[in-house]
Formats: structure tokens, C-alpha cells, sequence
């Protein structure tokens, strides 16, 4: 809640699974007023909504975005949608993998633009707001192939340039490099070897990790200061002293690469 004791809302995009869910869930436990979103959603966040959305049917989206704006309006959108697939992690090349891949420029990039665009005059009139992309370091290395790592450097680059239109609005834009994520998914690949998964969680982060990081990020007093940039998650907790689950605190994977730093040029 804000300093009035009014509900901040979120709406949180993909939120069926995965890092969606457990970003809803973070930002619930946090005191916000959650719209978790997804084609298949069936349960909300405590003190939350969920809304079965399509992001890939614009209609749907505009009618969703003036029920948001009806019941009071906005204060954070979190792009998060997009479309997994087990065959995504394929080593093969991406001729040999299913043309439905690129799927994700539109559920994952074009998704992202079209929620930001229906969310930005409500953020706007709000005077303070925030729109997080998540996203990973495929952005910059080799990662599951040529659409998923356009998809990941689209969302750092639309938040970059987001930031040059919001500025002096009181509203800003980042993008959130996400570690190994401990999913459902996951944990099932990892079903009777516990021992395996407990390894690699000491190098992972809990789908609700990044949902914390993003409600500091939104209480930061400097956050202006950080519009237009890409964030890497890790270091976004030790910033704010933010733990994940048992009081771990998860590697950075800086070593994947750089996050890419915004030219200051501007061309209008």
C-alpha cells in the first residue's frame, strides 16, 4: 500500500505459470491489488483478479484495459506473457524446429507493446507508475535460438526507448534479467532426484523473486534514475537487500553478457 493507505494495482501479464504467477503472487503478498492475466489462469493471488486473456487478440486486451481503468486504474504493468514450448530448448538449429516458435515475437514482444500501450495514459494520469519487461541475458548470448533471443532483446529495447517518451511523466520503464527460474516445469524435470534439484537451486531464483524485486523497484525514491535501463535481478537484490527463499541470494549471471546500455541519442 502507499503512504494513504491506498491499494496500489498491478496487472501482471502471462500469469498463468511460471515467473508470471509467482511475480502476482510476490506483489499479492506485497499489498497490491493483482489482474493476473493468461490463457488458462483459473486461480488469482490472494486479493487479486483473474482474468482469462488471450494476449495475442488486441480486442480482448483493449476491452481488459478499460475494465482496469473503470475500477480505478493503474499503477505497474508487468510484461511478462509469452509462449513456452518444450521445443524451445532444442539444440537443434532453428530451421529443424517448429516454424510456431516465432510465435513468440507476437505472444512475448508485440504482446508487450500493445499492454504498454493500453496501460501508458493511465500510468500518465496517475503521475507515477512502472512497466517492467521480464526478461533474460538471451538477449545478448546465444539462448534457445534466433526468436526467443530477439524476443529478449525487443523487450530491453522497447523499455529503453519507453523511457524517452515517458520522461518527465513520473513514469518509468525497465527490463529485468531473470535467473535459472525454480518452476513447476522445473521441479518436474527434476522429479525423484532430489538431490539434483537442491544443486540446482543454490544457483536459481523462485518465480516470486523477481515479483519482489519489482515492488522495490516501485517504491524506490530513485527510480527515475533507472528508467530505460536493463536490470539484472541478482544485483537488483543486493541493491535492496532482498533475499529469496531460506534467506538464499541468487548468483548474478553476469558472465552471459552485458546488459546493452542505451545510446543517449534521441531522433525525433
Amino acid at each position: 500500500m502507499t503512504a494513504d493507505n491506498v491499494v496500489s494495482v498491478a496487472v501482471v501479464t502471462g500469469a498463468s505459470r511460471g515467473a508470471g504467477r509467482g511475480i502476482a503472487r510476490a506483489l499479492s503478498a506485497r499489498g497490491w491489488r493483482v489482474y493476473a492475466t493468461g490463457r488458462t489462469i483459473t486461480e488469482a493471488p490472494p486479493g487479486g483478479v483473474a482474468v482469462q486473456l488471450d494476449h495475442g487478440d488486441d480486442e480482448a486486451v483493449a476491452r481488459f484495459f478499460e475494465r482496469v481503468r473503470s475500477e480505478g486504474g493503474l499503477d505497474l504493468l508487468v510484461n511478462n506473457a509469452a509462449v513456452i514450448s518444450d521445443e524451445l530448448v532444442s539444440p537443434k538449429p532453428f530451421w529443424e524446429k517448429p516454424l510456431g516458435l516465432g510465435e513468440v515475437l507476437d505472444v512475448g514482444l508485440r504482446s508487450s507493446y500493445v499492454a504498454s500501450w493500453h496501460a501508458a495514459p493511465m500510468l500518465v494520469e496517475r503521475g507515477r507508475g512502472l512497466i517492467a519487461f521480464t526478461s533474460s541475458p538471451g538477449s545478448v548470448c546465444y539462448m534457445h535460438g534466433p526468436a526467443y533471443g530477439a524476443q529478449k532483446a525487443g523487450v530491453d529495447k522497447m523499455a529503453a526507448d519507453m523511457a524517452v517518451d515517458f520522461r518527465g511523466t513520473g513514469v518509468a520503464t525497465v527490463s529485468i534479467w531473470m535467473g535459472i527460474l525454480l518452476t513447476e516445469r522445473l521441479r518436474a524435470a527434476f522429479a525423484g532426484n532430489e538431490d539434483a534439484l537442491a544443486k540446482t537451486a543454490e544457483h536459481a531464483e523462485t518465480p516470486e523473486f523477481t515479483g519482489h524485486l519489482i515492488d522495490a523497484l516501485y517504491r524506490d525514491p530513485s527510480l527515475s534514475e533507472l528508467s530505460g535501463q536493463t536490470l539484472i535481478g541478482a544485483e537488483l537484490a543486493q541493491r535492496y537487500g532482498i533475499t529469496d527463499e531460506g534467506g538464499r541470494r541468487p548468483p548474478s549471471h553476469r558472465h552471459l553478457g552485458e546488459p546493452r546500455t542505451p545510446s543517449p541519442v534521441v531522433l525525433r
